[in-house]
């Protein structure tokens, strides 16, 4: 192992250039140890995010080796055996300074999916009892879990060449409410998710899958969606 890391980071905004540093190698270092370090002994100036450090709030996601990674949890001997890192912000988000994106149109296509739970009663009734064993419930847990970290929307091909696509993230969450028996948009939601920018834009390639740090599958969440409007659509619903 190196004494030290050639490490490469991004600077400036979308036409910036990627900038050399020397870090100190340490024992169970995370690539944001290496970014905190040059922000904090090298470069004050350098601009990202970050805030849980224990990966929780997804805050610190960036490219890392050309990959969308938590940088918290990820840790250098995994990544940079050669003793090279090269890190970069998420991509197809414009780029504010440095590792810091512009997230506004990736939670914008939230909104745009219905991922607002819309409830069926107020806060005068008695809490809905949902056994467990539910099929319903069960899709919904599988997905329920995201963060909205943006590794899975950096990940995504579709993205990268169709803006407008609502991306996995979003329509991940679409599918959790669709199966949630407490929630009241209903075909509504399934109207707003349908069609090429929606869940029948996916090329079903897993990236999403592939990198997502919960290990959720909004692959097979699309999948659901593309089921639930065929059928809605056979019964006239849409």
């Amino acid at each position: 192992m190196t004494e030290t890391l050639s490490v490469s980071i991004w600077r400036g905004d979308e036409t910036g250039r990627f900038v050399a540093y020397d870090v100190p190698r340490q024992d169970n270092q995370t690539v944001l140890d290496v970014v905190t370090y040059v922000q904090r002994r090298l470069d004050p100036s350098l601009s990202y995010r970050f805030a849980c450090r224990v990966g929780m709030c997804g805050s610190c996601a960036m490219t890392v080796n050309g990959r969308p990674r938590w940088t918290c949890r990820t840790h250098v001997s995994k990544v940079a055996d050669s003793g090279a890192l090269k890190i970069a912000p998420l991509r197809s988000m414009p780029v504010i300074k440095d590792l810091s994106v512009d997230m506004r149109d990736f939670f914008d296509k939230w909104a745009k999916a219905g991922g607002a739970f819309k409830p069926t009663a107020t806060r005068a009734d008695d809490f809905a009892a949902i056994p467990p064993t539910d099929p319903k419930r069960q899709h919904a847990n599988a997905g329920i879990e995201c963060i909205g970290c943006g590794v899975c929307y950096a990940g995504c091909d579709v993205v990268r060449w169709k803006p407008d696509y609502l991306g996995p993230a979003a329509l991940n969450r679409a599918w959790t409410l669709i199966n949630d028996s407490r929630d009241a948009k209903g075909e509504a939601r399934l109207a707003l998710i349908a069609g090429d920018d929606g869940c029948f834009g996916c090329h079903s390639q897993q990236s999403c899958e592939e990198h997502c740090p919960k290990q959720l599958n909004p692959t097979a969440s699309i999948a659901g969606l593309k089921r639930a409007v065929a059928k809605a659509l056979l019964k006239g619903g849409l």
